[in-house]
Order: C-alpha cells, then structure tokens, then sequence
C-alpha cells in the first residue's frame, strides 16, 4: 500500500521548499546552497512574490548529486560539467569516465610517488639505527645518506 502524503506536504512539494528547509533535508548549509547558483551549479529557483527561493524535488536531487560527487573527489568544476551535460540532455556518463581516468592516473603516480619516499625513509631509518653514526655535523646518517635508485 503506498503512503499518500497529507495535501499540505503535496501543495508544499508542487509548490517547492524555501531554502531553509531545502538545507536542513539535504544537510547542507544555506549559504553553500547559495553558493552553488551563484556559480551555476544549482539554476536559479523560482521565487515568491515577496522574493523567497523556492526549491523542487530537482534541485533537491542536484545537491544530494553534487554532495556525493564531492565525496569521491570531484572538484565542483567537474561536477558543474556533468550537470551542464545532463541539463543538455546529454549523457554525462562518457564525461564521468574521463575524469575518473585522469584521476587514477594522478592518483598512481601519488602513489608511486609515495612508495618510492617510504623506501628512501626506511633506508634511512636502518643506517640510521645502525649503531654509532660516527662523526657528523648534525646526524651523520642524513649527512652521507645516498639516495638509492
């Protein structure tokens, strides 16, 4: 049996939510909701006569999209690329794989990056801990350290 919702949430729903209330259920800050239509992430809502936003379910939909994107690391230039396809009625999907492609590329050479540092630092840390480090200005184990291929 599905719920109906009591005609004042159906009026509130065709009506939309004013932007408070789109926060609080999105969880999200007002001025971060602000923020995204300024920079055009978000389309402009419609507004009451006395100039208040009033969101919709799509709006609503966009900043649980625009959270979750955000989450896995896409920076808000990106996400604003794949809703301007999918406003375009294009399919955002080819855009998604070439980002996420450039990005385990960068994240790769982090990594390796990130390997190679922790071989140097343990390669330090064993001459280093190897008994009297001999003479040396400040600690002798830096100071005629090679650095290995």
């Amino acid at each position: 049996m599905t719920q109906q919702l009591p005609p004042r949430a159906v009026k509130r729903e065709r009506a939309g939510v004013r932007i408070g209330t789109l926060a609080g259920e999105v969880g999200l800050n007002p001025k971060t909701i602000r923020y995204y239509e300024e920079i055009g992430l978000l389309s402009p809502p419609q507004r009451t006569r006395s100039g208040y936003r009033l969101y919709d379910a799509t709006a609503r939909d966009q900043l649980r999209f625009i959270a979750k994107a955000k989450l896995v690391g896409l920076s808000l230039a990106e996400i604003g690329a794949i809703l301007a396809l999918w406003r375009d009625n294009a399919s955002p999907c080819a855009h998604l794989v070439a980002i996420i492609d450039r990005k385990l590329a960068a994240l790769d050479q982090q990594l390796r990056a990130l390997g190679e540092v922790r071989q140097e630092l343990a390669a330090l840390r064993e001459e280093a801990s190897g008994g009297p480090n001999g003479a040396g200005t400040f600690c002798r184990a830096i100071e005629h350290h090679e650095r290995r291929a």
